[in-house]
């Protein structure tokens, strides 16, 4: 049965099918689709069904703790909120109902650079942790003032996307038409009508913009264009090695690396001095038939030892997947369409409850497996099916 209010949904794939019966199909493909034949983002998590943790009995496990620390800051939940790209298309109440829902259970919000709401909006509206999430685009001024303006809105964390030089091949946005800004047109027309409260909400407040960039980058003024298009004119090919080091020499807080996969990697990462990378393929939206996430822990911990936080990034949709990916030997997960499908579906309401779920599936999981902390989770072990 067709949930109809997040309340009553009671799993991930509740909200996602609550998503979908809410928004126009341009956003919500574009929200949840992958790059060519989508091999990749079934396989994020289709990854962990391979693996499998074996319960320790007759443990005192009154009192589960949650708690951890990551990129410098104590959060209250193994898991944060990733940085996703223009919340707006989901929900009128885009990034800050976001940001206060990760506040409320303390854990850290990751704001993209291509968010519709400006670093110091966020700053202003959400009083937990906050990271910023960077592309360096051609413009490489436009970084140095991304850090400066994290520094002085006390964002605690950076990270830098490394894995999206040119935007991968989104066959689902081809189809729906997409485009920013959204627009009402012959091929998506039907499409906005049979969503009439999206559509209000986007005629109310037409106005969207990309709140971060739109000052120095005209990006979204000369008319619609496609949005693989216009990520395309911004990315930049020549980003190297060096601009980490560049970035790094600028920022003194904990710095990220978000779409690390091959070990080698991890240890230049730790060679430059940066501080956790993020186990990512992008949520299967760039290279189809990169390894899924949960895959890339090990040879990661295998490679660089301790030296660096390992967090998964990508596939997570239950509780027994943060688990799972703390028994690899990871520090913590980032979630990313897990809490859009909640925005989707009932705003900030709507991401409350997938944190929610979220939090009670890994407390039950922990209980069940017979631990009672993260470091209790992270000894564990897992054993994968042959």
């Amino acid at each position: 049965m067709m949930p109809l209010s997040p309340n009553r949904c009671f799993n991930i794939a509740d909200l996602r099918r609550l998503a979908r019966l809410k928004l126009p199909a341009p956003m919500f493909h574009y929200m949840d689709g992958g790059a060519d034949d989508e091999w990749t983002l079934a396989h994020n998590t289709r990854a962990f069904e391979r693996l499998t943790v074996a319960p320790r009995q007759l443990r005192d496990i009154r009192q589960i703790d949650l708690r951890t620390k990551v990129l410098g800051t104590d959060i209250a939940l193994p898991f944060f909120l990733a940085p996703t790209g223009m919340s707006r298309l989901f929900h009128h109440q885009a990034e800050p109902a976001v940001a206060r829902a990760a506040a409320r259970f303390g854990t850290l919000y990751s704001l993209s650079t291509l968010a519709t709401t400006s670093i110091e909006a966020i700053a202003e509206t959400c009083d937990g942790p906050k990271m910023f999430q960077i592309y360096i685009l051609k413009d490489r001024g436009l970084t140095e003032e991304f850090v400066e303006r994290c520094r002085d809105a006390g964002y605690s964390a950076l990270c830098l996307t490394v894995d999206a030089a040119l935007a991968g091949n989104r066959e689902r946005d081809h189809r729906t038409g997409m485009v920013m800004p959204p627009r009402l047109t012959p091929g998506s027309l039907l499409s906005f009508g049979l969503h009439p409260n999206w559509t209000f909400n986007l005629l109310r407040n037409p106005d969207f913009k990309l709140a971060n960039v739109e000052h120095r980058v005209d990006a979204l003024s000369k008319g619609a264009i496609s949005l693989i298009e216009y990520l395309n004119t911004q990315l930049d090919r020549s980003v190297t090695w060096q601009d980490v080091a560049w970035l790094r020499a600028r920022w003194s807080g904990p710095l990220c690396l978000k779409g690390i996969q091959h070990p080698d990697d991890v240890r230049q990462a730790v060679a430059l001095g940066v501080d956790a990378v993020m186990l990512s393929n992008h949520g299967g939206r760039q290279l189809d038939g990169a390894p899924a996430p949960i895959d890339c822990v090990a040879p990661a911990r295998d490679r660089v030892g301790d030296d660096i936080e390992l967090i998964v990034d990508g596939g997570i949709r239950r509780g027994t997947h943060v688990l799972k990916a703390l028994a690899m030997g990871a520090d913590a997960c980032s979630i990313g369409r897990g809490y859009l499908f909640g925005l989707a579906a009932g705003g900030e309401q709507g991401v409350m409850r997938a944190l929610n779920l979220l939090r009670a599936e890994t407390e039950r999981s922990f209980a069940l497996a017979g631990c009672r902390s993260v470091a209790e989770a992270r000894a564990h072990g897992v054993m994968r099916l042959e």
